[in-house]
């Protein structure tokens, strides 16, 4: 982990600016950049300043985030201001700035974000509309966020995302969406077009823009809920597929919370790593799975419901496991009798952590028996019977029993570094 640059002379004075540029600072803004002797932002950024603002102008190298601790270590006995597009603690350069330097070595004045400016000009109420940044992200982490009725404000990346917005949503079935693409917000050049996803013709304009889209789906859309248990046809499988009921059981029990690691062992089709990274957009989550085919399918369909941050690593279990970053919660949907996995999964697992395990066969459930009554948790089966035609009249067809082992690890002392070992 490199070392943090050391501690400037001077509170660095972080500063947010508009499409307004100058004549939208406020004094006390206004008065940090006249006094900086380093000014540091974006070529556009540090255009917007005038002569008055006598520092030396440096302009950030891309990639930008490593070059963060270098150049506050460079200036660090000089005062220094860096620009940020609006809000800089909202998806701003604030953020990294408060992780060098911690809050004491900032002096934040911050600017009306893009946000703001498109609630204000939409009448939206922007506590309760959702926020989409595809700024050096994939624009299939908007689909996770698509529901009927629902306002969203996507920050581009460029021009050209409107455009892709636009397809996204007429390719997941809400092509009747309104989008309306707010440009330059509060500046002299200020503008917007609008239209619907599935007719979106206009041409790519400033590269500065909010996407606002109002949710709309065709009838015949996959309805895809926030809760664990999306339908068994969201998939690509080959019938290596937690189905749907077990799915929202298997969720229920890893119990997902912002901010928290999973690894799901033995992928198939990703399904539980989708779900539980869909639970919140903070959750990560690694699938690892032997298959080549299916760990590539495990992607697709971590693309295409809005989760392609989903790691998924090639491999058997456990070789596989021994360089990742130990989880808060690990499920084994296949190869529970393979030498060594459970217990490298247990040591793996943080303290608090959750293990679910689930098995269809009898020598798994055997295991998973014996892990039970040595080291306790809760062992449920979970049978899930269909209703199908029987010739003229309606019967029930019931689904392999799935056998389910679920435990928590304890902290501290209790905490035994193999699953076994409990007499």
């Amino acid at each position: 982990m490199p070392a943090k640059p050391p501690t400037p002379r001077y509170p660095v004075a972080v500063v947010g600016i508009g499409a307004d540029g100058w004549p939208g600072l406020s004094d006390p803004a206004r008065a940090a950049l006249r006094e900086a002797e380093v000014l540091i932002g974006g070529p556009r950024q540090l255009d917007l300043l005038p002569p008055e603002c006598a520092g030396v102008r440096t302009a950030w190298p891309t990639p930008l985030r490593p070059a963060v601790p270098r150049l506050l270590a460079e200036h660090r006995e000089r005062r220094t201001a860096v620009l940020a597009s609006g809000d800089p603690m909202f998806y701003g350069i604030g953020r990294a700035l408060a992780q060098e330097l911690g809050p004491e070595g900032l002096h934040v004045l911050p600017h009306p974000s893009s946000l703001s400016y498109a609630c204000a000009r939409l009448g939206w109420p922007l506590e309760t509309t959702e926020v989409v940044t595809l700024v050096g992200r994939p624009p299939s982490r908007l689909v996770a966020a698509l529901h009927e009725d629902r306002r969203l404000l996507v920050l581009s990346a460029d021009a050209n995302t409107p455009a892709e917005v636009a397809a996204l949503l007429t390719a997941h079935g809400f092509g009747p969406s309104r989008l309306r693409v707010l440009e330059q917000l509060g500046g002299e050049a200020e503008t917007y077009v609008e239209g619907t996803a599935e007719t979106w013709e206009h041409r790519p304009g400033d590269r500065l823009n909010v996407i606002a889209v109002e949710c709309r789906a065709r009838a015949d859309a996959l309805r895809l809920g926030l809760l664990p248990g999306l339908p068994d046809e969201a998939y690509e499988h080959d019938g290596q597929l937690t189905k749907r009921h077990i799915r929202a059981a298997t969720l229920a029990a890893l119990a997902p919370a912002p901010g928290e690691l999973l690894w799901d062992v033995g992928g198939g089709s990703g399904s539980i790593a989708i779900e539980w990274m869909r639970a919140h957009p903070s959750c990560r989550a690694v699938s690892v799975e032997r298959d080549p085919a299916r760990a590539a399918r495990i992607a697709r369909n971590a693309e295409r419901l809005g989760v392609p941050g989903l790691e998924v690593v090639t491999g058997a279990a456990p070789a596989s496991l021994s360089c990742l970053v130990p989880p808060d919660a690990v499920f084994i949907g296949g190869g529970l009798t393979a030498p060594g996995l459970l217990d490298a999964c247990w040591e793996a697992l943080r303290p608090g952590g959750r293990l679910v395990a689930n098995t269809v066969t009898l020598e798994s459930e055997a295991l998973l028996g014996e892990r039970h009554r040595a080291y306790g948790g809760e062992l449920v089966r979970l049978a899930v019977a269909h209703a199908v035609p029987v010739g003229g009249f309606t019967g029930w067809r019931q689904a392999m029993p799935v056998t389910q082992w679920s435990v928590r690890k304890p902290f501290g002392a209790e905490a035994s570094s193999h699953i076994g070992d409990r007499p």
